[in-house]
């Protein structure tokens, strides 16, 4: 865990986030870079959890760079192996007051999030033997960061409302496990987990007053694996076999 000091003055804060992303993050405050994922984008199963602390003040404008890994700008990963398919993100993320050990927020659908990377614009691409970025259908959607996206006047009003995923969606993994998350934190994304590769989100609360209340009770998530299989006493499938076994995680 580190400190970091973000525009310091009397009326500081000394906020602790916890944050678990698929694949990767960097988190700022206002305009000040606070934390990059220490595990590269490049890396196909970078999946951890990154816990630090940083002072700052209001108004708190808190902004993330989300990426799901792709090899390319097909959205694809493993291409060319039977593997082949679509990728998905997931993101959850918790700021406390590091003094008072009050919440101060947590991701919920209250965020707004905007997405700049998008592959492939069809999804029937992962079916191609020799994909090929902006060919159909492996065609795709990219957009440089807005200028001055990261600042509190910046209007966030035509971005979209962040989508809350449950844990079955998202089926976290390394690291997860390591924060003892509250039960108001929720999974978020944009629309589409799959197709939606690059995506900022951010939240402002611009004084005291703005706080929401925010229950401290803590989430019972069933422990997962390095694979995200779920350890929990759900009940057997019937006999028949009705029940599909999940999908193979990404």
């Amino acid at each position: 865990m580190f400190i970091y000091m973000v525009n310091s003055q009397a009326e500081d804060l000394l906020i602790r986030g916890e944050v678990w992303a698929d694949n990767w993050f960097t988190f700022y405050s206002g305009n000040t870079l606070v934390v990059e994922d220490s595990d590269s984008i490049r890396i196909e199963r970078s999946f951890n959890s990154e816990t630090f602390t940083f002072v700052a003040n209001y108004p708190l404008v808190l902004n993330f760079i989300l990426k799901d890994f792709k090899e390319n700008d097909t959205g694809l990963e493993y291409i060319g192996t039977r593997r082949q398919q679509l990728g998905d993100g997931g993101f959850i993320a918790q700021f406390t007051d590091d003094n008072s050990d009050t919440v101060v927020a947590v991701t919920d659908s209250d965020w707004r999030c905007k997405v700049i990377q998008k592959a492939p614009l069809d999804k029937s691409c992962k079916n191609e033997s020799n994909p090929v970025a902006g060919k159909p259908p492996c065609e795709f959607m990219a957009e440089d960061e807005p200028d001055n996206w990261k600042s509190v006047k910046f209007d966030d009003s035509q971005w979209k409302n962040a989508t809350e995923y449950s844990a079955r969606d998202i089926r976290p993994k390394d690291g997860f496990n390591d924060i003892d998350w509250y039960s108001a934190a929720k999974f978020i994304w944009s629309g589409d987990i799959e197709e939606d590769n690059t995506v900022l989100c951010r939240l402002t609360i611009n004084s005291p007053d703005e706080l929401k209340t925010i229950s401290q009770d803590r989430a019972k998530y069933a422990k997962t694996d390095r694979d995200g299989e779920r350890h929990s006493k759900e009940p057997p499938p019937p006999p028949d076999g009705s029940r599909s076994p999940p999908p193979p995680r990404r």
